[in-house]
């Protein structure tokens, strides 16, 4: 079951919150799930380079918040406030759905130990051609050392520009996938590489109480409204 399954559709309700927060009726459903995919796509296409970990979409009536979960949130705002790329990202959303919308910025405090920016870490490393198993490796380090359970790393693919695909691991501490009470975050990546694509598969367990990386978290917001 737990490798099956997304491990963060799994404990929704238990130890995660939904991504997205609202309601519809059957009419009106499928257009916003849609509407939801395509601002997650523009949002991350948008802020590619500021480690972006979850985009985070709340509804009321026709006015739309967008939370953004970063680990470099001078690379949006800018320093002092200067270069405030949330205003040109408001302005194009509001544009595309023709709804009033907000952007909030939410600064990830442990990025060493969230599981998708571990992947996209990874993922970036295979494309400079470092090894898979020093990046590997070094990724592990890292979220022990900062307070991480357990981690566990899974890549796939023409590892080291090999012939055949294969699938390589790493396993470090506890990462109980079907107790679904543990704390665990899941974040999935895919490296371009000139071999072929490599998938990077990231699960980390937080500490029993540690809810700071594993979901429902919003320790320091930077809002931007219309």
């Amino acid at each position: 079951m737990g490798q099956k399954v997304n491990p963060i559709g799994m404990r929704v309700t238990v130890t995660k919150a939904w991504r997205s927060r609202w309601y519809a009726d059957h009419r009106r459903y499928g257009e916003f799930a849609v509407e939801d995919d395509r601002i997650r796509r523009w949002t991350l296409d948008y802020f590619k380079d500021a480690a972006v970990s979850d985009v985070e979409i709340e509804r009321h009536s026709d006015r739309v918040r967008v939370t953004i979960h970063t680990a470099r949130p001078g690379v949006v705002m800018g320093r002092r406030g200067s270069e405030d790329r949330r205003e040109e990202l408001r302005k194009l959303l509001a544009a595309r759905t023709k709804r009033e919308v907000y952007v909030d910025v939410v600064e990830e405090p442990h990025p060493e130990r969230n599981a998708q920016l571990v992947a996209e870490g990874i993922a970036a490393q295979l494309v400079r051609r470092v090894s898979f198993r020093r990046a590997m490796k070094r990724a592990a380090d890292l979220a022990m050392e900062a307070g991480a359970e357990g981690i566990r790393i899974q890549v796939a693919g023409r590892l080291g520009g090999a012939e055949l695909a294969r699938t390589e691991g790493l396993r470090r501490g506890k990462v109980p996938l079907h107790t679904l009470r543990e704390p665990i975050d899941y974040g999935f990546a895919e490296a371009r590489t000139v071999a072929g694509q490599i998938g990077v598969k990231v699960w980390i367990c937080h500490r029993a109480g540690d809810r700071s990386a594993a979901g429902g978290r919003k320790e320091r917001a930077y809002a931007a409204h219309a």
